[in-house]
Parts: C-alpha cells; sequence; structure tokens
C-alpha cells in the first residue's frame, strides 16, 4: 500500500542524524514529515531541505511568537524554503504577521490552539481565562481563521468542534496527540486514536514515537495507513 500523507510523522529527536536515520527505516512508507524546534539547532533546517529533495512533504513545526514585526521576518526567513507547513502561536496579531512574512510562497501558516500536552490546570498555572478546554480551543480556532491561518493545530478531541465552524470550511486541521489503541500516552494528554481522528474532521495526523521507537517503524507506519485505508 502506498505511502498516506494524512500521516505525518513527527522527527522529534536531537539531530539530522537521528532524523535521517528514521527516514531511511521507514523509506518509502511515508512521505511526509515534521521537523520540530527541538532538531533546530541540530541541522532541522538542512534535513527539511534534503527531505523536500527526495521528494518528502514536510512540516516545520516551530511555533513562531513574538512582536508582530519579527514574526515576519522571521518567517519571510522559513518562506524561502518551500516548505508544506509551519506553526505559529495562533494569537491573530502573530497569525497576521505571519501570512504577510509568507507572502507568495506556498507554505501554509498552522496556528496553535492549545498544546495536546496541557490540560484546564496547567492553563491555570499559566494564567489562562477560564472556560472549558474544548471552548477555549475552538474560541482560539475561530480568531486564528479570521486573522488569515491556513490551518489550525488542535487535540483530535476538538477536531470535530473546530470543523463545524462556518470559518473552518476548507481551512486545515492538524491533530497531534494521536495514539494507536493501547499505546502509551507519554506526555499527551487529550488523544484519539488515528482513525477517530480523521473521522472527526482532521485533514493530518502527527505521530512520532508510537512509530519511530518500535523495534519495525514500517510496519508501524503501514499499520496506522491500513487503519486510515477506508476512511
Amino acid at each position: 500500500m502506498p505511502a498516506d500523507d494524512r500521516l505525518i510523522v513527527a522527527l522529534d529527536v536531537p539531530n539530522l542524524l537521528d532524523g535521517g536515520n528514521i527516514v531511511d527505516r521507514l523509506g518509502d512508507s511515508v512521505s511526509f514529515y515534521k521537523i520540530g524546534l527541538g532538531m533546530l539547532t541540530g541541522g532541522g533546517l538542512a534535513l527539511a531541505n534534503e527531505l523536500k529533495n527526495r521528494g518528502k512533504r514536510v512540516f516545520l513545526d516551530m511555533k513562531f511568537f513574538d512582536i508582530g514585526a519579527t514574526v515576519e521576518k522571521a518567517v519571510a526567513g522559513i518562506a524561502q524554503y518551500d516548505l508544506d507547513f509551519l506553526t505559529v502561536h495562533g494569537d491573530p496579531h502573530v497569525v497576521r504577521a505571519a501570512v504577510a512574512g509568507r507572502g507568495d510562497s506556498a507554505t501554509r501558516i498552522l496556528a496553535v490552539t492549545i498544546l495536546t500536552s496541557l490540560d484546564r490546570s496547567d492553563l491555570d498555572a499559566c494564567l489562562i481565562k477560564d472556560g472549558d478546554i474544548k471552548s477555549l480551543v475552538v474560541e482560539r480556532a475561530r480568531n486564528a481563521f479570521i486573522a488569515g491561518a491556513d490551518g489550525v493545530i488542535a487535540s483530535p478531541q476538538e477536531a470535530a468542534m473546530i470543523r463545524a465552524l462556518p470559518e473552518a470550511k476548507g481551512k486545515l486541521i492538524v491533530t497531534p496527540g494521536v495514539r494507536p489503541a493501547g499505546a502509551a500516552l507519554g506526555d499527551q494528554k487529550r488523544v484519539a486514536t488515528p482513525a477517530q481522528a480523521i473521522k472527526d474532521g482532521a485533514n493530518h495526523i502527527v505521530m512520532g514515537r508510537p512509530i519511530w521507537q518500535v523495534d519495525d517503524p514500517r510496519k508501524a507506519a503501514q499499520a496506522v495507513i491500513n487503519e486510515l485505508a477506508n476512511i
């Protein structure tokens, strides 16, 4: 069965050598990869370029957050790499700046709503306003769409609510916090299975350790693709 780019494999490892080893082990079973902030100083952009040259799609997960002028300049610098997705925090001024910095590049700007590793007690500690976490995620998603985001990052537990928004028409929903049935949750708190996430409105699911930490990553990736085949 060919690769399914609804599956994005997160290369959450320290450097491009480790990331490249994972890519080699997965071969043609995976077509889309996420490179995060943790690899930025370990050759992440170099690996992103290599993956694009090998015909892969690349999601650069930088979660930019700063004043508008700084975000705009940072995104303009990234846009030259012709990557597929780039994340910024979902605050409207950040999203607007990122869209301006992207210019006419094909890179899609994805807004982070609330990190999938956080729950209500974490938000309280960060002095985030009161309210049910799902409602806050949907509110942030709506505001990000209005500000011009091409899509949002949200947990699979909020995907259906976001997809129901009128502002979500034609927009992307990308869900981390996806785990195969019975897998360890790790540091994720708001999770669902791959099939459930797609059924609930996600366009792409992001999975890392459940695929590349096992003995046979290709087999693990293929199991996910098989699960998504009839959806």
